[in-house]
């Protein structure tokens, strides 16, 4: 029986060693280049040529009213984002819990708030007091409805359970990549549920739901531009607001434009150094498991 490999040759050597080697050609690519450059030379050229009023862009650019609407939008952005997150840790919880009456309640909470569109959601809150007029216990206080839910609160109400039943979401799936053993050995050795959540798979699971939870983040600074159909004063409200009195719609939309893109693309930044702050030493780790796996074969 012979072998299945044979020893080269030292003519097959030689023949090898005088091959000439051949760089591969990637034309696909080079074809995809041109024609996005060209892509992009159009755009160009049609802002540049275009009935656009740059000054313009430049002089509304750092308006009090823009600035005012960029810091409305980031105090909706932080105060939506905070109420969702809470929301969602609390109603993770609640899903994944042995209460029967807990768990449907989340799952109520979950299913309807991201089964309906947010537009929609921001409209009802702000109508709230076509259907309740008074807030408050009977008897004792009650407030006008129409005196509490302005368009800040609703707002904040339609933005911020929006947000609390997709973070819900994202924290049950942190939670569930936590082995189950580390769960097995707090309660072992007396740990409380709560402790346990607390002290072993939320800190473990922050890695899981940091970069989700990121992207919600930068979603949130553009979903806060829904609002302006309920008259919250964000970018792109008071952007509408200045065009509507010198026709200069195009100018201020890009405006909006800017700024959306200045805020993404710092909160990107930030997002990046969070996620690797939270990922140190995972990737130690997998090399010393790989090491001893290596070892033992």
């Amino acid at each position: 029986m012979s072998d299945a490999t044979s020893p080269i040759s030292s003519r097959d050597l030689a023949a090898v060693a005088n091959l000439r080697i051949v760089p591969r050609r990637f034309y696909g690519r080079w074809v995809a280049v041109a024609a996005i450059l060209a892509i992009l030379a159009w755009l160009v050229m049609a802002f540049v040529e275009g009935d656009i009023a740059w000054p313009v862009v430049g002089q509304f650019f750092t308006a009090p009213a823009i600035l005012s609407g960029l810091g409305n939008t980031l105090i909706m952005t932080v105060c939506a984002m905070t109420l969702g997150i809470v929301l969602g840790v609390i109603f993770a919880i609640m899903y994944m819990s042995p209460n029967p009456v807990l768990r449907g309640v989340a799952l109520f909470y979950i299913w309807f708030f991201r089964g309906t569109p947010l537009l929609l959601q921001l409209l009802i809150w702000f109508n709230l007091a076509l259907v309740f007029p008074t807030i408050g216990i009977p008897g004792v206080f009650s407030w006008r409805t129409i005196d509490i839910i302005g368009p800040f609160m609703a707002t904040l109400l339609g933005l911020g359970m929006n947000q609390g039943a997709y973070t819900a979401e994202v924290v049950r799936g942190g939670i569930l990549s936590v082995d189950a053993g580390q769960t097995e050995a707090a309660k072992a050795i007396g740990m409380t549920r709560l402790t346990t959540l607390r002290r072993i798979v939320l800190p473990q699971a922050m890695r899981v739901i940091i970069p989700p939870v990121g992207n919600e983040v930068i979603s949130m600074v553009k979903l806060t531009s829904v609002a302006s159909v309920i008259q919250y004063a964000e970018i792109l409200r008071n952007a509408q607001t200045i065009y509507y009195a010198n026709a200069r719609v195009i100018e201020l939309l890009i405006v909006a434009a800017g700024w959306y893109l200045l805020v993404v693309t710092l909160l990107q930044i930030g997002q990046y150094f969070l996620e690797r702050h939270f990922s140190k030493g995972r990737g130690g780790r997998r090399a010393k498991r790989a090491a001893v796996q290596e070892e033992a074969a």
